[in-house]
């Protein structure tokens, strides 16, 4: 399995949010979208930087709500490590683990081109799973679907 089979179901829309837009409007679109992490591009094509629900904790606990203000360029990371379509999903799993990531984005030619979750990518493989016991079951029963 591939990246490419996560975002041929999930699909390649990627929110964005600018380095210059305050940490409250942050907040605004992770919770208008139902989700954990942002990434930080001026063009919505370039990565800048990946901002999480964790960096925004982490934060407010170091310097209070005064952060809430600021540019999320300030709380931003930038070393950001990303994969492309064609990356084996078992390499992106020992990514997300060894490095303690729950969001990689995926770049093709220098371009931004979706992102892939720990989410995503524990649903594609219990959906292996499923799939690989009903065929057994099959294979068993001596039942066809």
């Amino acid at each position: 399995m591939r990246i490419s089979d996560i975002l041929r179901v999930k699909g390649e829309r990627v929110v964005t949010v600018s380095p210059e837009a305050a940490v409250t409007e942050l907040l605004a679109v992770l919770a208008e979208h139902k989700i954990g992490a942002v990434i930080v591009s001026r063009d919505g094509e370039r990565v800048d930087g990946i901002v999480s629900e964790r960096d925004i904790v982490r934060a407010l606990a170091a310097r209070g709500a005064a952060v809430l203000a600021e540019p999320v360029a300030t709380i931003q990371t930038t070393e950001v490590r990303s994969v492309t379509r064609e990356a084996p999903l078992a390499e992106v799993e020992r990514l997300m683990t060894e490095r303690r990531f729950r969001h990689v984005p995926v770049i093709e030619d220098g371009s931004l081109r979706g992102v892939v979750s720990i989410g995503d990518v524990v649903k594609l493989r219990i959906d292996e799973l499923v799939h690989e016991r009903s065929s057994l079951e099959e294979y068993i029963t001596g039942e066809r679907a």
